[in-house]
């Protein structure tokens, strides 16, 4: 993502409900979570539920995301709120549990390229180590242009492969028509500087959820034949 709150987990759902319709075995992994909401039953992370359920609630929410934090911060800050630690040995080990149980692996990222993940660490250098293709979601109003640009430099100055760009609506625009518009020439102008591929726009709907359909994409063909690890 472009930022934190762009959509990555909106997106990772949409796709691995899509995936999973066609018969596809889809696994969601998020190294760190962080941003508990209270709840009778204890602490529950959002985007965690979210990626449970979108692989059909049959996976260990723990292998989805290993570690775990109550503060909405980047998670290394987050740990450190509770004396803890990000290990990053922990969340590179949990990809390969993933090997043999799906045929599809989607990896969210937290906040952008550069956002801290451990005390050393940002998730570009995770990527860095994971070496899967990245997928960009970026918001799809003023000033994405920029934040993309960024976005995929960084990526590709890391040796990283962008197989393309979504643009989402994450929040309400005062103007549906003039967002729609604006995410068209967007996606030329991030075409056109940047060299990477615009998959589409999801734009925003009153109660659209990754479970209640939204535009189909071809995502396996993203990817290829690749394996859950390079």
């Amino acid at each position: 993502g472009t930022d934190t709150d762009v959509g990555k987990t909106y997106v990772t759902a949409l796709a691995a409900r899509q995936l999973r319709a066609t018969g596809v075995r889809v696994g969601a992994y998020k190294p760190a979570c962080s941003g508990a909401e209270d709840g009778p039953g204890g602490p529950t992370w959002p985007d965690l539920e979210v990626l449970h359920a979108a692989t059909g609630g049959s996976f260990p929410r723990e292998r989805i995301s290993p570690q775990c934090f109550r503060a909405p911060l980047a998670p290394p800050v987050a740990a450190a709120h509770e004396n803890r630690e990000v290990d990053p040995a922990l969340l590179l080990d949990g990809l390969d549990w993933w090997t043999d149980r799906v045929d599809r692996l989607l990896v969210e990222g937290v906040g952008g390229l550069h956002c801290p993940l451990w005390s050393d660490g940002l998730i570009a250098d995770f990527a860095v180590q994971v070496g899967y293709p990245l997928l960009v979601v970026a918001r799809a109003g003023l000033g994405t242009i920029n934040h993309t640009l960024l976005t995929v430099e960084a990526a590709r100055s890391r040796g990283l492969e962008v197989v393309g760009v979504l643009l989402n609506s994450p929040v309400q625009p005062s103007d549906l028509r003039a967002e729609a518009s604006a995410a068209e020439s967007n996606a030329r102008e991030i075409e056109r500087y940047g060299d990477v591929r615009v998959l589409g726009h999801l734009p925003w709907s009153p109660g659209l959820r990754p479970d209640s359909g939204g535009p189909t994409i071809d995502w396996s063909s993203l990817v290829g034949e690749r394996s859950v690890r390079p």
